[in-house]
């Protein structure tokens, strides 16, 4: 069994600072259950009992529509490089789109990058670390550059009709509300 917290102490906001990706899970009450890697510079610890993370623009946006039908969500980083750990966060989590008025205060928190689509605010009340034992060690080498050179490509419009085409349905044909 692992070690049970309250909130993000300082050791553990140091961890996942250092982490180049991490994995988020949802699910509504019926359905399929998802589970995203997201990577970048798209991670904050604002608080001890609050993260934000810039949700980008994808294949799909199951995580929206998961949060709309229930607003529960787990975060996972693992160590695969140095001491071995797994950090996992759990809370309920609120969905800010360009449209909503927090969403330029929050957008302040990361770089510009092209493609954001929402931003994903998280009331953490649980904190766990486990092992990670088992965990392999892997060398990171490079940021993948291909989404935000695909995205700044496309533009506004072309986001947009990515979104209209790709993003308002989840595969569980739930409505993922990205244009209100």
């Amino acid at each position: 069994m692992g070690k049970r917290f309250t909130e993000i102490n300082e050791k553990q906001a140091n961890f996942i600072k250092e982490q180049n990706i991490f994995f988020v899970g949802t699910a509504a009450s019926d359905g399929r259950v998802n589970i995203s890697p997201k990577g970048m510079d798209s991670f904050r610890v604002v608080d001890s009992n609050k993260i934000v993370w810039l949700n980008l623009t994808g294949s799909g946006n199951e995580t929206a529509a998961h949060l709309i039908k229930n607003d529960r969500m787990t975060i996972m980083f693992c160590a695969f490089e140095g001491k071995s750990l797994i950090l996992r966060l759990y809370g309920n989590a609120e969905i800010f789109h360009p449209r909503d008025a927090s969403f330029e205060e929050l957008n302040a928190l990361f770089p510009d990058i092209a493609g954001k689509r929402q931003i994903i605010s998280m009331k953490v009340d649980l904190v766990q670390e486990s092992c990670g034992f088992a965990v392999p060690l892997l060398d990171f080498r490079e940021e993948r550059t291909i989404l935000n050179n695909w995205a700044t490509k496309q533009g506004p419009e072309g986001i947009n009709n990515y979104w209209e085409e790709k993003n308002t349905k989840s595969i569980d044909n739930f409505d993922t509300k990205i244009f209100g």
